[in-house]
């Protein structure tokens, strides 16, 4: 809260993306291997594809919505998953042979990887002044799409992939 209790549109998408967050953790927290790849059919995805895939999408389109480089590369993410991917995937279109080729040896590797993905988005949403939200970041489009836009795809993107690995983990616990 700013202002005298005004709440500002970026502390709206900073409270957003730390639901996420959390989503993230609860979903694969104490899951082993076997859980995080388990898929309810061939074509289902896995927990470990779908904590990946959102925080790639966050990554990727953070990083280009605010000209940063990407946590996966900056880091060596894409290095330490060592994936059978090309290094800029972001599991978009995934088949489900490439959903299969997303494993990891434990939630604790997608959970660092969303942690510092989380903090340099917080980084850039914490510099949001409310006429940037109209900035064009995407001329792909039509309308074009500005900053305000992309955030808010990004949060529900994520958000509803966190509930489907939070829905599947449900289903294995349940069994």
């Amino acid at each position: 809260m700013r202002d005298g209790g005004a709440m500002h549109a970026k502390d709206i998408l900073i409270d957003g993306y730390n639901r996420i967050q959390e989503e993230v953790h609860a979903a694969v927290e104490g899951l082993d291997p076997d859980d995080l790849h388990a898929r309810p059919s061939p074509d289902a995805n896995s927990i470990a594809w779908l904590i990946w895939h959102l925080t790639r999408v966050q990554d990727d389109h953070i990083a280009d919505a605010f000209e940063l480089d990407q946590v996966w590369l900056t880091q060596d993410f894409q290095k330490t998953f060592g994936l059978d991917l090309p290094r800029h995937d972001t599991g978009y279109g995934h088949t489900a042979a490439k959903v299969a080729k997303v494993r990891v040896d434990s939630g604790d590797l997608l959970t660092r990887y969303y942690d510092a993905v989380h903090a340099q988005t917080l980084g850039a949403l914490r510099e949001v002044a409310a006429k940037d939200l109209e900035r064009i970041v995407d001329e792909r489009w039509d309308p074009p799409v500005t900053l305000g836009v992309r955030l808010v795809s990004v949060l529900s993107d994520d958000l509803q992939h966190a509930g489907q690995a939070a829905y599947l983990r449900g289903l294995l616990k349940s069994s």
